[in-house]
């Protein structure tokens, strides 16, 4: 039997789960190695749990939680971060698609329910196989400090 290691999700299944403050709004300074930019509006960091390498979470700095709240400025800007995001992934990364989404409520599958955030996951063909339906194991094949490494560059140019 082959074992993967894949440390950094045992931390997510069995961390405790801070419901006070908000994982966004609590981590927005330098100190902060998943956050790749930071507007006068919203903000792009790498998801520290992520679905596929290079799994990026966009969010208004504003916190809010409803789509509904957004005023026409932070939409605008948001929507302009995720168009960004997405050529900076695509020039460095070069995947074969992205899914983009956003899940509104702890009903639709929100993770932090209370601060709106956007989901870029790129994803290459062959990505998604039999590990995480027979093992509930996900193969990430870089590691967050190197994704950061790669992609900061990019983000300090906007």
């Amino acid at each position: 039997m082959e074992r993967l290691w894949a440390p950094w999700r045992m931390e997510f299944i069995k961390g405790a789960r801070d419901t006070a403050g908000c994982i966004f709004c609590d981590n927005l300074g330098p100190e902060n190695k998943l956050l790749l930019y930071k507007g006068n509006i919203s903000a792009v960091m790498l998801n520290k749990f992520p679905y596929n390498n290079a799994h990026l979470l966009i969010f208004p700095l504003r916190h809010t939680r409803d789509i509904e709240d957004l005023a026409s400025e932070e939409y605008q800007n948001l929507f302009a971060l995720i168009q960004q995001s997405v050529s900076i992934l695509r020039s460095e990364l070069n995947p074969d698609g992205f899914n983009i989404g956003l899940n509104l409520g702890r009903a639709a599958g929100a993770g932090v329910d209370g601060h709106i955030h956007f989901h870029i996951v790129p994803r290459w063909n062959g990505d998604n196989n039999f590990m995480p339906v027979i093992s509930e194991t996900k193969v990430m094949p870089e590691h967050l400090d190197s994704a950061y490494n790669k992609l900061k560059p990019y983000f300090d140019k906007l």
